[in-house]
């Protein structure tokens, strides 16, 4: 017991896991690109076992695809995968936004209503998409935090990487960052007022977002 360090740092496998996830989300590797792990062992100097280990973790969050002649390549969106994941998110957020317009406090509704001014604020001064996705998914995940049930929360954090890929894609396009706002603020509206009709616009919010997602992810195959 003596030997426990509570400080102890990171196993170099986990720390290559984040830095490898991030360098992905943040768009550093494009979907579908292989991802040479001899080469990131020598640009990290160190040995292939942590680097590979970090990977096989990175393939069951999602991340990453193992394909026996090429290694590791970057996931890649089909209209088949975000049709499911939307799915999940469908099911999931419309039980959170129920539970979060009887649970959440007024100061809760309050926080949330000043996210989505500060997100109006960002819109029109020309935030980079980086910051207007991150927004995004704080919008939602204050729904989640707020509906005060965290085994509901603990399911969707599972698929919330790849959550983040589809937002990435659904932010392509003029415009329509004030689209999703838009619908947002409807979502909102009714949520102010503690009305049920706010479970059937986040169903509709996350049914357009489908839709636009698989009409970009269709004329990429085309």
């Amino acid at each position: 017991m003596n030997n426990f360090d509570l400080h102890k740092p990171l196993p170099y496998y986990l720390q290559f896991y984040e830095k490898i996830k991030q360098m992905i989300v943040n768009g550093e590797y494009e979907p579908g690109q292989r991802i040479n792990e001899t080469q990131l062992a020598k640009a990290f100097g160190v040995s292939r076992s942590p680097i590979r280990e970090a990977m096989r973790l990175l393939e069951k969050d999602g991340l990453l695809v193992a394909d026996q002649k090429t290694g590791f390549i970057v996931y890649s969106l089909s209209p088949e995968d975000v049709e499911e994941i939307y799915q999940i998110r469908t099911a999931l957020e419309s039980l959170a936004i129920e539970l979060c317009i009887t649970r959440a406090s007024d100061e809760e509704l309050l926080f949330i209503e000043q996210l989505l001014d500060r997100t109006a604020e960002e819109i029109k001064q020309g935030a980079e998409d980086s910051r207007l996705i991150e927004l995004n998914e704080h919008f939602h995940q204050l729904i989640l935090q707020y509906s005060h049930n965290k085994h509901l929360k603990k399911q969707l954090d599972s698929v919330n990487v790849l959550i983040y890929f589809c937002r990435v894609l659904n932010f392509k396009g003029k415009g329509r960052a004030a689209e999703i706002l838009d619908e947002h603020q409807q979502v909102f509206t009714f949520m102010k007022k503690r009305s049920l009709k706010a479970v059937e616009h986040m169903q509709q919010h996350l049914h357009h977002d489908l839709v636009y997602l698989q009409k970009r992810l269709n004329t990429k195959r085309d």
